[in-house]
């Protein structure tokens, strides 16, 4: 297994894993395997345990035709994005959605996230942060803008650096907000973010003017031209998905 890969996919895991949204409990572990930038099977076992990442993992490796379902490039299209999205046809997909929230919901609202499959969904992780909170049914009540701000943590969004405070790096970012009943990105503002704790963190360094992941507001990892295209691109196309139906 690649131990890259896993260690990249706990820097984004770690955050909500640490909140307890989702994963196992023994946040700790997750975060000493991270921040020592070791891995050994404990870690795999770990990553397995995330049964809302773990099976787009393995939804991607499988349609690529990767052994590995923690290979680096497979981490990397479910967090950031990549073309290995493309390569996941609509059936396989549907399968797996199926088998996972088939018996959670009602026959109408799946039948209404097929159509999603049909007009070019994927498995990133925004999709799923778009699709499954937008389906809540609260985005025109007063519990909107708390249900838009859940989102806004959970999604993977991007930031640049403008300074440094410590255990804390300040970002420019754009919020996540609802305007006229759709779903849209703000204007930039400041955001600060956890960078270490108990000195240390999951972005070993950083400066002002990087671009960093940003996850339940933890700076995860820094982003390269490409991948900050990437994460742009894929936003924005699961957010014009989920408008559709918003």
């Amino acid at each position: 297994m690649t131990a890259s890969g896993a260690i990249r996919f706990g820097r984004y895991a770690f955050p909500p894993n640490r909140l307890g949204y989702c994963g196992p409990e023994d946040h700790q572990s997750l975060f000493e395997y991270v921040t020592s930038g070791s891995a050994d099977q404990g870690l795999y076992e770990l990553g397995q345990r995330f049964t809302g990442a773990y099976p787009y993992l393995r939804l991607i490796a499988d349609a690529n035709h990767i052994e590995d379902a923690f290979d680096d490039r497979v981490v990397e299209a479910y967090w950031v994005g990549n073309s290995l999205l493309n390569h996941v046809a609509p059936a396989p997909f549907r399968e797996s959605l199926h088998e996972r929230f088939g018996k959670r919901v009602m026959v109408a609202d799946f039948r209404w996230l097929e159509t999603k499959l049909e007009q070019g969904a994927r498995p990133h992780h925004n999709f799923h942060v778009f699709e499954v909170y937008s389906r809540a049914g609260l985005m025109n009540d007063a519990a909107a803008p708390v249900l838009v701000s859940t989102m806004d943590n959970c999604r993977i969004s991007w930031g640049t650096v403008t300074q440094v405070l410590g255990s804390e790096v300040e970002v420019e970012r754009q919020p996540l907000l609802l305007d006229g009943g759709k779903l849209v990105l703000g204007g930039l503002e400041r955001q600060r973010l956890v960078l270490q704790m108990d000195g240390r963190g999951l972005l070993p360094q950083t400066k002002a003017g990087d671009d960093v992941a940003v996850h339940w507001g933890w700076a995860c990892e820094a982003l390269g031209l490409s991948a900050l295209a990437q994460l742009k691109a894929w936003t924005a196309r699961s957010m014009e998905l989920a408008n559709q139906t918003i």
